[in-house]
């Protein structure tokens, strides 16, 4: 008798049991609210800075909930790869369409205020064989001949100018292999873009690649042909002209004698 009461004891108090658990477990659902519905969008999986060109490999996917419009949000990677940032994102943030320029502007936020991209013509020797990437510093050259001298003169017009842009690459190729290119675009100071414009209307351009991190300005003088090669034949201006005064025909002179004097008159 004692084990059947026990027995039916033990079994009212599973019930019981269960049904409170059941009933818990319920109000708690309850208190915690509807499933929240997201949607998967583009955002940044690394700090970004503006102007950077968006590369596959600094993007990620956030869920942001569907009862909060996210206007100008992207669905897919190939939206925004390739495209330059205008403003700076943190990591995480979803990348919308007024952070980016419009396709095909990237260069133009790359350019800082106050500076200014030009181009110069460029070939695979004027290139230095294809080793100009865009972040390279380069020396501007020019051979032209000036009224003041026959001979061919190289001087420096520029120094220390950052290459913007190699052919239409403004990022530099990430295996480092050399590229020909027919044009390349310098980052420069206004005064500096007017010098390199007018050499390149003078003479033959050349771009002499220097370390980026040496950032000093050297005072060469021009480099004539006479220096270069010495007993070329090539004579300096001032050299023919004093040569051309010593070869004129001598002068005309005339003797007169006046009583005990002499008198003699060039002509």
């Amino acid at each position: 008798m004692n084990k059947r009461r026990l027995s039916s004891a033990f079994l009212i108090a599973l019930v019981i049991s269960g049904a409170c658990t059941f009933l818990l477990g319920k109000k708690l659902h309850l208190r915690g609210g509807p499933a929240v519905v997201t949607q998967e969008y583009i955002a940044a999986a690394a700090p970004l800075d503006a102007g950077e060109v968006i590369k596959a490999e600094k993007l990620e996917t956030v869920a942001w909930p569907v009862s909060i419009p996210l206007v100008g949000a992207f669905l897919k990677p190939q939206d925004v790869i390739g495209r330059s940032l205008l403003y700076p994102l943190a990591a995480g943030a979803p990348i919308l369409d007024r952070d980016l320029a419009i396709p095909g502007m990237g260069l133009t936020v790359k350019i800082p205020d106050g500076m200014r991209a030009v181009a110069l013509r460029s070939d695979e020797v004027v290139g230095v064989a294809g080793f100009l990437f865009p972040g390279s510093h380069v020396d501007v050259l020019v051979t032209y001949r000036s009224g003041t001298s026959p001979e061919p003169i190289t001087a420096t017009v520029l120094q220390d100018a950052e290459v913007l842009a190699a052919g239409n690459q403004v990022e530099p190729n990430p295996d480092g292999k050399p590229a020909s290119v027919n044009v390349v675009t310098l980052l420069v100071q206004p005064e500096d873009a007017e010098r390199v414009v007018l050499a390149s209307t003078q003479g033959t351009i050349h771009f002499v690649l220097r370390n980026g991190a040496d950032q000093g300005q050297v005072n060469d003088a021009p480099v004539a042909l006479s220096q270069l090669i010495p007993g070329t034949g090539v004579i300096p201006a001032a050299v023919t002209r004093t040569l051309a005064r010593a070869k004129r025909a001598p002068p005309y002179v005339v003797e007169t004698v006046l009583g005990n004097k002499q008198i003699a008159t060039s002509f």
